[in-house]
Parts: structure tokens; C-alpha cells; sequence
């Protein structure tokens, strides 16, 4: 038999019994009972948390987008700019070894831009450029006439500008007048390829990133390695240009093709050969002659 004192014993509360027996009309509820579920709870203003977290601009942008009434920034806006410089860093670094590694049936548009140009790598590459063409010109110029009693040396801040001015010239004017010249074609016939100006930028500025070890290079004092390495940023260059608008102008009548992708050559080598014989020359042997000399 079990003890009286065991305290495992199973035992009624009198004190429950009492407060039921004192409030006959209290509720009560079991915990068993499963039909019991939490509400939800509302904040001090009485709004519930769910129309807290709902943001009526963002309804009304999927809104606009659904009904396709989403209006596209101007071309004069900030707007408009502010999407070509959204770009991931290991995007510009793929456009970048892809442009100075062209393969052949490898469309640069299609492989790295995707139908999303950028403006962010081809501005860095041109500021980059111009400076790198000005300073390395100083400093070749200040090695050729290194150690010659009448010479002094005077910085020529003067290169950046003319460096500037040629380059984003470039890299914008030949754009221009390459996109004007694809939409008069495609005028003509239908089934050419279009591109997009901005496309078009972006691939002249990323073809522009070879030059910049090219010019760093050109301050050997060793006239042999710089014309080689302006051959190769040429061919490099000028391949990633060719294959780029190859398909753009493939169906067209061949001499305009052939003529097409001539000047675009040309105007790279105008480009690479000026720049080199402009702020990279060495002075030949000239014999100073006295001004007070008789012959």
C-alpha cells in the first residue's frame, strides 16, 4: 500500500477548487485544446506589421511595369548615364582580358556585353591612356637627352591635353560616325546586324585597354621593342574591332565592306602611329654648331 506521505501520489489543488467555487462564471480553457491558435498582434498604432513592411512606391512601380506604362529616363537626365556605371568588377575585368584576347568568331558584343554596355571601364581606360601617354612621354623624352650639358629638363603638361583631346576623340567621334554609318546601311538593306551607340563606345574604349602596357613600354630607350609592340597592340586591337562589326556589315555589298573595315583599321594605326611618333620621338645625333663659328 502506498504511504500517505508519498509525494509522487497524485494530489487535487484545494485552492483551484476554491477560486472556481468563488467565480462560478470564469472561463476556463485546457491546454490540450487545439482549436486555440495566436492572434496576430498589432503595433502601438494599431496598424498590423504586414501593411508596416508594404511600400506603396514599390507597388506602384510593379504596377507601372505590369500595365507597361514605366517610363524611361531622358537622354538629358542623370538618370539615363547612372545605369552605364552599374557594373560589377569582375564584369570590367572579363570585357578587359577579352579585349586584349580576340578569338576568332568571338563577337565582343555578344560574348561580354550581353545587351548591357557600360561606360565605367571605357572612361577609366581612356583617363588612364592619357595620362600614361603624357607621363611616359616625359619620361622617354627626359632619357634621351639624359646627360647632355645643354639640356633642361622642363615637364610638358602641355601632352595631357593634346593626349586627352586625341584620345576621347576617339574613343567617342569614331563611334559616332561608326553608328552612323551602320544605321544608313541598315536603311538600305534589312537584314544587316544593328548596334547600339553606346555598344559601340564601349567596344572602342575596351579595345583601347592594350595600349596602355603598350605605352608604358614605349620609354625603353629600345626603338626596335617599341615599333614591335605597337604592331602587336595593332593586330590586337584592330582584331577585336574587325570581328566586333564583321557581322554588322557581312551581307553588305563587298566593297563597302572591305572599305568599312579598312578606315576602321586605318584609324587605329593613325591612332597608335601617332601618338608614338608624336610623344615618344628620339632626337637623332644632331651637331650643335656655334653661333660665333666661321666656315
Amino acid at each position: 500500500m502506498a504511504s500517505k506521505n508519498d509525494p509522487f501520489q497524485f494530489q487535487e489543488f484545494d485552492e483551484a477548487g476554491d477560486l472556481l467555487e468563488a467565480n462560478r462564471d470564469a472561463t476556463t480553457i485546457s491546454i490540450d485544446d487545439e482549436d486555440v491558435k495566436p492572434q496576430k498582434q498589432s503595433t502601438a498604432t494599431g496598424f498590423s506589421t504586414e501593411a508596416d513592411t508594404e511600400d506603396p512606391l514599390a507597388n506602384d512601380d510593379q504596377a507601372e511595369l505590369l500595365s507597361g506604362q514605366k517610363k524611361s529616363p531622358s537622354f538629358w537626365s542623370f538618370e539615363y548615364y547612372q545605369r552605364f556605371f552599374d557594373i560589377e568588377t569582375h564584369h570590367v575585368k572579363e570585357r578587359i582580358i577579352g579585349s586584349m584576347m580576340p578569338w576568332p568568331r568571338k563577337n565582343f558584343i555578344n560574348v561580354y556585353l550581353r545587351r548591357n554596355p557600360d561606360l565605367y571601364g571605357p572612361f577609366w581606360i581612356c583617363t588612364t591612356l592619357v595620362f600614361a601617354t603624357a607621363i611616359s612621354g616625359n619620361i622617354s623624352n627626359f632619357l634621351a637627352h639624359q646627360g647632355k650639358q645643354d639640356y633642361k629638363y622642363t615637364p610638358e603638361f602641355r601632352k595631357v591635353t593634346i593626349a586627352a583631346t586625341i584620345i576621347f576623340s576617339y574613343a567617342w567621334l569614331v563611334p559616332l560616325a561608326v553608328w552612323g554609318f551602320l544605321l544608313w546601311r541598315n536603311n538600305k538593306m534589312v537584314n544587316l546586324v544593328s548596334y547600339a551607340f553606346m555598344e559601340i563606345v564601349c567596344v572602342y574604349g575596351y579595345s583601347l585597354s592594350i595600349y596602355i602596357p603598350a605605352v608604358v613600354l614605349w620609354i625603353l630607350p629600345f626603338n626596335w621593342l617599341s615599333w614591335c609592340t605597337v604592331v602587336v597592340a595593332l593586330c590586337l586591337s584592330g582584331s577585336v574591332l574587325v570581328l566586333t562589326f564583321w557581322p554588322a556589315v557581312r551581307d553588305d555589298h563587298p566593297r563597302v565592306m572591305i572599305a568599312f573595315l579598312s578606315v576602321i583599321v586605318l584609324l587605329n594605326m593613325l591612332l597608335a602611329v601617332g601618338c608614338k611618333t608624336y610623344f615618344f620621338t628620339t632626337p637623332g645625333n644632331k651637331t650643335v654648331t656655334p653661333a660665333n663659328s666661321t666656315t
